[in-house]
């Protein structure tokens, strides 16, 4: 499996320079190999291959005087740069095939994307000095904070720019089969929410941390000082770096708390079932904003990826399985219920069920899993008696029988003072004194 590592780059005045440079050439490059194919598929013409967009684009223009200070830095990005435009190219048209979800065509990269990056291979003899810095050609030795040691030896790297300032090294490396954990017995459902993030089919409720929303006061003070800057001034881009950067302490932290919840949740369970969610369709509605601050996308991937690479199974089950229709006890199906219903009432069992919590097992049961329905935490009811039911039994028949001539409470009456007798005597207890529970006859 291919996982990706990132840490933290600080480089100096001089390297953030170079590194601008580089950005800059390899967005040049991309342009100018869309255009040239976009030009060509207008004529109707042969589509230009990578090896004579390289030539053109590349060799033959450093050599001229506009695009001479594309030798100012690693040929390996600008190399680079194409294979990205085939990239995109190739996702474009295996989703008009129906191979992948359908994605938009290639289009013109600006020097004002929130986001910049350029990949080096090994061509490039990039290297991790002694020191820990990571020596970059034509940039230099940029330093890191290495939160982890990397499992194995990367063959590229890329250097990211966040739209808050921030440098990443992001690292693709191979990992070995041998991280798998040791089996367990639990599985379980997780069924997902807003008001809670996710509820476990054991009846755990994880709380929505709701980090957005948390922010939102100084996201809006931070958007109203950007707003009354002077458009192209200095100060207009000091402010919108301090909205990306809000912006980014709450995606950050987001991403912490999925990480630490997956990764407990795949540590102590043998088998995860989830349900496919439509969250498109659910971000169109009025929960929108709720919607997007819980990222329920980038949960469920983290724990399929996760999965995977420590020897866990993972199912999904279908948007439109009836989780919360269904008792998990009889497994009679009662009908949907509004939203504010979040407790409700068998009608074949009797049965109180969590809302939440009788999803999160019936997700686990359309997955396969063996979940027991009591772990749902059902609250059963009282049920009256039926009237062949009443009164107490002896030799298998009720002792409430019609005699006639008497009425229901002489026969009541009557058939209880038999069945006291016969239970004292048989107990030992003469009349006056105490059964053994301590009542008194």
């Amino acid at each position: 499996m291919q996982l990706r590592y990132s840490f933290r780059l600080y480089p100096n005045g001089p390297q953030r320079s170079a590194l601008a440079r580089a950005f800059g050439c390899a967005r040049v490059v991309y342009n100018d190999a869309l255009r040239a194919r976009e030009t060509a598929r207008a004529a109707g013409g042969a589509f230009p291959r990578t090896g004579d967009l390289s030539k053109l684009l590349i060799t033959e223009a450093k050599k001229s005087d506009e695009r001479a200070w594309l030798g100012d830095v690693s040929a390996v990005v600008l190399q680079q740069s194409l294979r990205d435009l085939d990239t995109a190219y190739r996702n474009f048209f295996d989703g008009l095939k129906g191979k992948r979800p359908r994605m938009g065509a290639p289009r013109f990269k600006s020097r004002k994307d929130s986001r910049q990056a350029v990949r080096f291979t090994a061509n490039a003899r990039w290297k991790i000095t002694v020191g820990g810095d990571l020596s970059l050609p034509k940039i230099g030795d940029v330093r890191v904070t290495w939160s982890r040691s990397l499992p194995s030896v990367p063959s590229t790297v890329t250097v990211v720019k966040d739209a808050a300032g921030r440098y990443f090294a992001s690292f693709v490396v191979e990992t070995e089969p041998d991280e798998t954990l040791p089996e367990t017995d639990d599985v379980v459902g997780i069924d997902l929410g807003l008001t809670h993030f996710a509820i476990l089919s054991d009846g755990t409720k994880i709380e929505s941390p709701r980090f957005l929303r948390r922010a939102e006061k100084k996201l809006k003070r931070e958007q109203r000082r950007l707003s009354r800057k002077a458009k192209g001034s200095n100060n207009r881009a000091k402010a919108r770096i301090k909205v990306a950067r809000a912006h980014a302490q709450v995606a950050d932290a987001r991403r912490e708390f999925h990480h630490q919840l997956s990764t407990k949740i795949i540590r102590e369970n043998q088998a995860v079932a989830v349900e496919d969610l439509a969250v498109k369709g659910l971000a169109r509605t009025r929960l929108a904003r709720s919607v997007h601050d819980a990222g329920w996308s980038a949960f469920v991937t983290m724990l399929e990826y996760k999965a995977a690479r420590y020897g866990r199974t993972f199912h999904r089950i279908g948007r439109f399985e009836p989780t919360s229709q269904v008792c998990c006890v009889c497994g009679v199906k009662d009908g949907p219920k509004p939203l504010h219903i979040r407790f409700w009432e068998c009608q074949e069992c009797g049965a109180v069920l969590d809302r939440d919590i009788n999803a999160a097992v019936n997700v686990a049961k359309a997955a396969g899993l063996a979940v027991s329905a009591c772990r749902a935490q059902v609250r059963p009811v009282r049920v009256p008696a039926q009237r062949d039911e009443a009164g107490t039994h002896r030799d298998g028949q009720p002792t409430v029988v019609g005699i006639p001539g008497l009425g229901r409470g002489a026969e009541v009456k009557r058939a209880g003072a038999r069945s006291w007798r016969a239970g004292a005597g048989s107990a030992g207890c003469r009349p006056g004194g105490r059964a053994p529970g301590g009542v008194r006859v």
